[in-house]
C-alpha cells in the first residue's frame, strides 16, 4: 500500500510539472512566484514515457491507471545504468530548487484557507474503504502488533487479490453513498 501511495506522489509531481496557467495557480491559493517543487528520478522517467507515447500517438487519450502500471512495471526492470540518466536529471533539479528556494520570498500575512462548512455533508467512503471497515478489526485481532502501516499494506494486498464479483458488494454500497452524497449536497448549494 505504502508502495502505490509513493507512486501515486511521483505521478502527482509529474502532473504538477505540466504546464499550468499561472491564474489556475493563483486560484489555489498558491504564490505563482513561488519555486516549482523539485521532481524525483521517477517524475522524470515517467514525464519521458508520457512524451514518447505523446509522439507514437498524438491522438490517443491516455488511461491514467493503465499508464501508471506500465510505467512502474517498466521502472522495476530498468538497470541502475538505465535510471542514473533520470537520477541526474533529479540531483540537477534539486540544485535548481535549493538554489531557488533561498532566493523566494514568501509572502508576508496570514495564509487563507478554504472555509469549510461544518455542516457540509461528509465525503462518502470508496468500496476500497468500506472493505476497509468490514476487515480492519478482523486483522487487528489477529495481528495486535501490526502498525497502521502495516495493517492498510496487508488490507490493500487483501483488496488487490479480490475478484470482481467480490467487490461488487462494496462497490455497489460506495455508489449508493456517492448517490446520497450527491443529493444532500445538490440540495444544500
Amino acid at each position: 500500500m505504502e508502495d502505490v501511495l509513493v507512486f501515486h506522489r511521483e505521478l502527482e509531481a509529474v502532473f504538477v510539472h505540466l504546464p499550468v496557467h499561472l491564474n489556475n495557480r493563483v486560484k489555489m491559493g498558491k504564490d505563482p512566484r513561488k519555486p516549482r517543487g523539485k521532481m524525483s528520478s521517477y517524475a522524470y522517467f515517467v514525464q519521458t514515457c508520457r512524451e514518447e507515447h505523446k509522439k507514437k500517438h498524438p491522438e490517443a487519450s491516455v488511461n491514467f491507471s493503465e499508464f501508471s502500471k506500465k510505467c512502474s512495471e517498466r521502472w522495476k526492470t530498468m538497470s541502475a545504468k538505465e535510471k542514473g540518466k533520470f537520477e541526474d536529471m533529479a540531483k540537477q533539479d534539486k540544485v535548481r530548487y535549493e538554489r531557488e528556494m533561498k532566493n523566494y520570498i514568501p509572502p508576508k500575512g496570514e495564509k487563507k484557507r478554504r472555509f469549510k462548512d461544518p455542516n457540509a455533508p461528509k465525503r462518502p467512503p470508496s468500496a476500497f474503504f468500506i472493505f476497509c471497515g468490514d476487515y480492519r478489526p478482523k486483522i487487528k485481532g489477529e495481528n495486535p502488533g501490526l502498525s497502521i502501516g502495516d495493517i492498510a499494506k496487508k488490507l490493500g494486498e487483501m483488496w488487490n487479490s479480490l475478484s470482481a464479483e467480490v467487490k461488487q458488494p462494496y462497490e455497489k454500497k460506495a455508489a449508493k453513498l456517492k448517490e446520497k452524497y450527491d443529493k444532500v449536497k445538490f440540495l444544500l448549494s
